[in-house]
């Protein structure tokens, strides 16, 4: 299956998707800031990125532009609960910098699995 880069500043949070995505057969990289995610992503090896992008230190737009800069061609998936702005303000700004697939949290676990195996272009029975 497919290696993942899951990127999420919300230790609970993390740990969930983690758990549900890996139970797919995907092999799970975890990062809990944006400039975390950016040392470990390795575009030989992740085939997915999933990131939050309300997060300290470094966002998750941010951590788009940045990783996209390594590999234009990296699949991304940004999930935002708001913040100072509704969520789907974030999620449109992602949008405008070129990822995949959005959605607001709390993110269901059937819609994730969803865009994750079809980005990944995995067959489901």
């Amino acid at each position: 299956m497919a290696t993942i880069l899951l990127v999420d500043d919300d230790d609970q949070v993390r740990m969930m998707l983690s758990e549900v995505i890996a139970k797919e057969g995907h092999t799970m990289v975890e990062a809990a800031d944006g400039n975390q995610a950016v040392r470990l992503y390795d575009p030989d090896t992740i085939d997915l990125v999933i990131t939050d992008i309300v997060m300290p230190e470094k966002e998750g737009l941010e951590t788009i532009r940045e990783i996209r800069a390594v590999n234009p061609d990296v699949r991304i998936i940004a999930i935002s609960g708001g913040g100072r702005i509704k969520p789907e303000d974030y999620l449109d700004w992602a949008n405008r910098i070129g990822v995949d697939r959005t959605f607001a949290k709390p993110v269901r676990r059937v819609d994730l699995l969803k865009a994750v195996n079809d980005l990944l272009g995995v067959e489901v029975a």
